[in-house]
């Protein structure tokens, strides 16, 4: 078994590189790291293109043989604890981590949903990542992203996404009010949050809607607002109060 002793060695250099957005977006790969997140990975069936083991980790078998059967259908390389130790992203490493392939979707092969959620230049990675786990955990399998959004790929997103990543499409929008607008066309209504909204964002009904997310500190922009259909507020919730599902519409309990 031939092991990566060397920090220059091209696959290495590159791994390093997929830190950044630029050179990511130019190879359409991105890194995930940890046993959990590869498992996901593999199924999901995503497009692993290899995936790097610290020979100290699979002699400490913090990898059980189970999983190890699995990975090795895939191209594995071996690093050296110093070499993976200059890639990997974490604090805490497990000592494994892979290179997938993005699969995006374009915009016209928007899937018609009852609901589909557009972010509106989310900018925290920890938020974005939550909101992909919360499309995911409702059955939603894709979310359209402004140009001024966050990076999805971003190791913090990734991480934060709990493997939602593989599973919801990302379908990023050169320009979202053009992509909204043409979705109206297709009978959807614009639902944006604003304190001047009527209804509570638990009160409506969520059919052929389109739930705009807007910036943190500044919200939904101004001329994505003019084109919403409906504006609602997101009540806080008082401790005998029960929120109600947006899909079904039914109380439920925190």
């Amino acid at each position: 078994m031939k092991i990566i002793t060397s920090k220059d060695n091209e696959l290495i250099k590159h791994i390093k590189k997929l830190k950044d957005k630029k050179y990511r977006d130019e190879n359409k790969e991105y890194v995930v790291e940890g046993i959990k997140m590869i498992e996901e990975a593999i199924q999901e069936k995503c497009q692993i293109k290899q995936i790097i083991i610290c020979d100290d980790c699979e002699k400490t078998s913090i990898i059980s043989k189970e999983q190890m059967y699995e990975i090795a259908k895939y191209e594995c390389i071996y690093v050296t604890n110093k070499v993976f130790e200059s890639i990997t992203g974490v604090v805490n490493p497990q000592g494994i981590l892979a290179v997938i392939e993005r699969n995006n979707t374009k915009q016209e092969n928007i899937r018609s949903e009852e609901i589909i959620v557009a972010l509106d230049d989310i900018q925290d990675p920890g938020n974005l990542g939550t909101i992909l786990r919360t499309v995911d955990s409702i059955g939603l399998t894709q979310i359209l992203v402004s140009k001024g959004t966050a990076d999805v790929y971003n190791p913090k997103v990734v991480r934060s996404s709990m493997g939602a990543i593989f599973r919801v499409n990302i379908i990023e929008c050169e320009d979202l009010k053009q992509t909204l607008k043409n979705l109206q066309k297709q009978n959807y209504e614009i639902v944006v949050t604003s304190l001047q909204g009527k209804n509570s964002i638990y009160e409506i009904k969520y059919n052929k809607k389109i739930i705009v997310i807007g910036n943190e500190a500044n919200g939904v922009e101004k001329e994505i607002q003019e084109l919403a259909n409906q504006k609602v507020k997101i009540p806080m919730l008082r401790k005998n109060r029960k929120p109600k599902c947006i899909c079904c519409n039914r109380y439920y309990s925190l």
